[in-house]
């Protein structure tokens, strides 16, 4: 089984300043952990190439794209650091790495569609399931798994794609770009309230978003994910999983207080795998979107990436 990874050291450019949790020893954490357990002779490590624009306008409006592609690049000129919104920071290497992010995506969707791998994860930064149709917020910029799946439909011609979000936040981003798209089904569960502060009522039928209250557990967890996203599934067949793989809903992470532990996200991989083996033919690509907690994080990464490339 094949396992492709995909990173670049752009992604780790990209620091929004002394103690922002999105910070870039994010991904030294996981690479650390690959690296210790072995993990790492398991994969086929790939480069993020930068990303074609016009994939970008997939999900996102022209206008967008062309505000944000002249803001970041004037301060990657200017050697200048920009707030966009009270939580998230521009600076003068956003822009490299937000286009490494989506192209690291689109890639490995182009890659795991040709048969050069079975599945692909992404360990790439900024994070992209906040981002809307035409906003910044949340730590992102550009969508990276909507970028992606829109790839997939229409670029390479796919019918059915599901996208499947277990970050403790709700991907209200996604959302905003893919809610009425009958091609694709979004399943997601998430904390709630908490930022950003909507998902309770989905915007589509196409969209199936289980809020969970603080301090549920990974059991509850499970039980839902059994009785709502794996029916959706089965009966929407999709012909490729992208996931929007956060795991701040480990009970060690502080930016949620929900109670998963990385046997969990060992479960929901497996369960994920499940239904790409069935409907996908294996087709997975999963994207890194929070996990703050260093030592968490890498742990559950480590076991999502077991089970994606079967050791």
């Amino acid at each position: 089984m094949s396992t492709a990874y995909f990173s670049h050291p752009d992604c780790r450019r990209h620091d929004m300043g002394p103690g922002h949790p999105e910070c870039p020893q994010r991904l030294t954490a996981i690479d650390d952990w690959l690296l210790a357990t072995g993990i790492d002779q398991a994969l086929e490590r790939h480069e993020a190439p930068l990303v074609d624009l016009a994939a970008v306008e997939r999900a996102h409006s022209h206008s967008y794209v062309a505000e944000l592609a002249d803001l970041l690049q004037g301060l990657a000129e200017r050697g200048e650091s920009h707030a966009v919104d009270p939580d998230t920071v521009a600076t003068p290497h956003t822009w490299a790495a937000t286009l490494r992010a989506a192209g690291a995506a689109v890639r490995a969707t182009d890659l795991v569609l040709d048969g050069g791998a079975e599945n692909a994860f992404c360990a790439v930064r900024p994070p992209g399931h906040h981002a809307t149709r035409d906003q910044t917020m949340g730590f992102c910029f550009f969508n990276n798994v909507a970028v992606a799946a829109r790839h997939a439909l229409d670029d390479r011609g796919l019918k059915r794609v599901a996208i499947v979000d277990f970050d403790v936040h709700h991907g209200n981003g996604t959302e905003d770009i893919i809610a009425g798209d009958d091609r694709v089904l979004m399943v997601s569960i998430f904390q709630h309230p908490l930022y950003p502060y909507n998902g309770a009522v989905p915007k589509g039928e196409n969209m199936v978003n289980v809020p969970v209250p603080a301090y549920t557990r990974g059991m509850e967890v499970r039980s839902m994910i059994e009785a709502m996203w794996l029916p959706a599934l089965e009966r929407f067949k999709p012909q490729m999983i992208f996931i929007s793989a956060g795991f701040d809903a480990h009970r060690e992470d502080d930016l949620g207080q929900l109670g998963l532990v990385e046997s969990d996200y060992e479960w929901i991989t497996q369960r994920i795998k499940d239904v790409a083996e069935r409907h996908a033919q294996g087709r997975i690509v999963s994207c890194l979107e929070g996990g703050y907690n260093l030592d968490a994080l890498a742990r559950s990464v480590g076991v999502h990436l077991r089970v994606l490339a079967g050791i």
